[in-house]
Parts: C-alpha cells; sequence; structure tokens
C-alpha cells in the first residue's frame, strides 16, 4: 500500500509538471498559468479589490517619498543653521584675536617710539658731550629704564604664542570635525557595510586603495626620533621632544597625523635591526603611563601585528595569537574601516595573507608603531 502511495505521489507530480509546462495537449487538463488567468476573468469583485489594494499602496508610496524629501529638506536646512553659526562663532573669535593682536601692537609700537625719543636724546647728548672741551661743564646723561634687547623679545613671543594657541585650536577642531563627521557618514551610509566590496586579490588592486601615512610629532614617545618627512622612526638612546598632552610617556610608541576611515592600504618595511609593532589604534588610547590602556595591543582600543625577525603574532586586548608566514623585511596592512576588516600581508615577489581580522571599528583608526630595542627602524613607504 505504501508503494502505491509512492507511485501514485510520483505521477501527481509528473502531471503538475507537464499541466505546467503546457505539455497536456490532448487531456482535459489546463496549465496552472490558464488556470490563474480564468480565475482572475471570472472574479470582478477580486479584480476590484487587489485595484484598491495596489491605489493604497501607491498612497503609501506617495506619502514615504513627501516624508523623505521633507525630513531630507529640513535636515539640510538645520545643518546649514548650525554650519552658519559655527561660522559667525569663528569669525567672531577671528575678530576677538585680531583685536587684541591690534591693541597690543599699539601699546609694544608706543613703547617703542617713546625708547626711540629716549635713545635720541641720549644720542644728542652724548654728541654734546663730545663738543664739550671741560668735562665737569658736560651735562647730565637721561639713562634708558629698561633694556632695549629684552624689551624687542617680549612682544614677539606674546605674538608667536598667540599663533600657536590660534593653531592649536584649529588641530582641535579638525579632529572634532573628522570624528563627528566620521560618525555622520556611518550613519547615512550604513547600508555600505552590506554592501562591502570584496577584499583585492591581486597587490595591484590594494595599491588601488593606497594612503599615505606621516606620524604626528606631537604623539611620539621622547626616544624616538622621526625623519624622512615624519614617514620613518627610530627608538634611539636619546630625548628629541618636549612634553605634550598627547604624547606617549613610557611607551615607546608613535600614531599617525590623519585618521583612517575608509578602505586604505599601506605598507611598513623594516630598514634596521630589532623588531616592532604595526599598530592600529583609536584616538582616544591613553597616553600618560605604563599600564595596559596606553600600550599598543593591550586594551579593546588597538590592534597589533608583531613584526619581529624570528616570526610573527597578532595582538588585541591582551590576546596573543601566534602567525606563521614567510618572512620578509615589509608588511602590508589593509583596513575596510566600514567592513571592520584589517589584514596584514607579507610583502616580497609575493604577496602572502598572514593575518586577517573581522571586527566592528566604532571611532576613526590611526596608523601606529611601537619600538622595544634601542636601534629599531620602521619606515612607511611611499606607494604613490
Amino acid at each position: 500500500m505504501a508503494q502505491k502511495g509512492v507511485r501514485l505521489i510520483n505521477i501527481v507530480s509528473v502531471l503538475c509538471f507537464l499541466c505546467f509546462m503546457d505539455f497536456h495537449k490532448g487531456c482535459n487538463t489546463v496549465s496552472a498559468a490558464a488556470e490563474r488567468q480564468r480565475e482572475v476573468e471570472g472574479s470582478p469583485l477580486n479584480i476590484q479589490q487587489r485595484i484598491q489594494d495596489r491605489e493604497k499602496d501607491l498612497k503609501l508610496l506617495h506619502r514615504e517619498v513627501e516624508a523623505l524629501n521633507l525630513s531630507a529638506d529640513e535636515t539640510v536646512a538645520a545643518s546649514e543653521k548650525i554650519f552658519t553659526e559655527l561660522i559667525r562663532l569663528m569669525e567672531n573669535r577671528s575678530s576677538d584675536v585680531r583685536q587684541q593682536v591690534r591693541s597690543q601692537q599699539r601699546t609694544e609700537v608706543s613703547r617703542v617710539k617713546v625708547l626711540q625719543e629716549k635713545l635720541e636724546q641720549e644720542i644728542a647728548e652724548l654728541k654734546l658731550l663730545s663738543h664739550t672741551k671741560d668735562p665737569h661743564d658736560s651735562p647730565s646723561l637721561s639713562p634708558l629704564s629698561e633694556s632695549i634687547s629684552s624689551f624687542i623679545i617680549r612682544p614677539l613671543r606674546y605674538f608667536e604664542d598667540v599663533t600657536a594657541a590660534v593653531s592649536e585650536v584649529r588641530d582641535k577642531l579638525q579632529d572634532v570635525l573628522r570624528e563627528k563627521w566620521t560618525d555622520v557618514s556611518l550613519t547615512v551610509t550604513e547600508v555600505d557595510v552590506l554592501l562591502s566590496q570584496p577584499e583585492p586579490k591581486t597587490r595591484a588592486g590594494f595599491l588601488r586603495y593606497s594612503q599615505e601615512i606621516t606620524l604626528d610629532p606631537n604623539t611620539a614617545h621622547t626616544r624616538l626620533l622621526l625623519s624622512d618627512g615624519n614617514r620613518k622612526a627610530t627608538l634611539m638612546g636619546e630625548q628629541y621632544y618636549l612634553s605634550h598632552p598627547d604624547r606617549f610617556t613610557d611607551f615607546n610608541q608613535v600614531l599617525s597625523r590623519d585618521s583612517l576611515t575608509e578602505r586604505c592600504y599601506w605598507e611598513v618595511e623594516k630598514t634596521g635591526g630589532g623588531g616592532f609593532f604595526i599598530a592600529v589604534a583609536y584616538k582616544a588610547i591613553s597616553r600618560r603611563g605604563d599600564g595596559d590602556e596606553c600600550g599598543f595591543g593591550l586594551n579593546d582600543k588597538s590592534w597589533v601585528f608583531d613584526f619581529e625577525p624570528i616570526g610573527y603574532s597578532f595582538l588585541y586586548n591582551t590576546d596573543q595569537t601566534l602567525v606563521s608566514g614567510p618572512q620578509s623585511s615589509r608588511v602590508g596592512v589593509y583596513l575596510d574601516h566600514r567592513a571592520g576588516i584589517l589584514s596584514f600581508y607579507s610583502i616580497s615577489e609575493t604577496m602572502t595573507l598572514l593575518h586577517r581580522v573581522q571586527t566592528t571599528f566604532t571611532q576613526p583608526l590611526y596608523a601606529g608603531l611601537s619600538f622595544y630595542l634601542y636601534g629599531s627602524t620602521a619606515e612607511f613607504c611611499n606607494l604613490k
């Protein structure tokens, strides 16, 4: 009985397929498409209902378009208003600085003129003294009240301090705009994560995303010597920099000047002995002290590839993973920030994947280097 049931199911399946394909030309059967057409033509009420449903859907789509347009217009208007206020604020601050500098300029110029008059008076008295035959009849001299050399240096330093302060404000504003703009971009283009392009397969493909990396001297530990346009770093035994709030105080580390928020690729080459860490990190990583919150790879704000002469390893949040692969003097780094991809490659005559990370990056990243042996040198390669 079971076999008859199976045979019956098989026969029905074949008949359904044949009916669907309109192969039954000589029997009392119709295709599925023909049956659906007959049902539609024989049911006027169904047609009217479908028309009404589609009209409702069409109205919903019209409302959606209107809502999208209205929301976009309101967002653009609000953004323009905020940027206008920001520009006005910057203009006011610029005006304040200009007035302060001009006021100081007038004060200092006035003081210079007073000194000029005193100096001219002294010169005149000296000339008169030079023509006096009896030294006892010479007039008394009017000594200057302050040193001219010390006076000249003071206002110049004042103006230099103003320039430095304004430059610091600019740098901080640029950093804020970069980070916040990244948040805006990630919000607007969230779907790009799902539609991210696949990782390149050849070195030529990676070079399309080549990124020029320059190091920020303000972040470099005092024993790191930067050279070659701040693309090269060497760990030395002496100190090179003054104190700065962005500087790493205990770890021999340095970060790049610009943030990384898109698809980008760079290469780091070892040009001296010893090993070093190739890192990417959030700007929020701590700078002062020797705790885990400051060291690359010892926290959740940094990812590290350990480039040693005898082997490789990967480090994140103190978790270390040994990495095997061909030894070379150059390592390539590929970052797809939105897709959360970070890959490291051995670069020689061939390009070999060493390690790949799939995660979620929540902030802009910065390229970094870290050294633990004196004399170690690494350089970000010029790929342009």
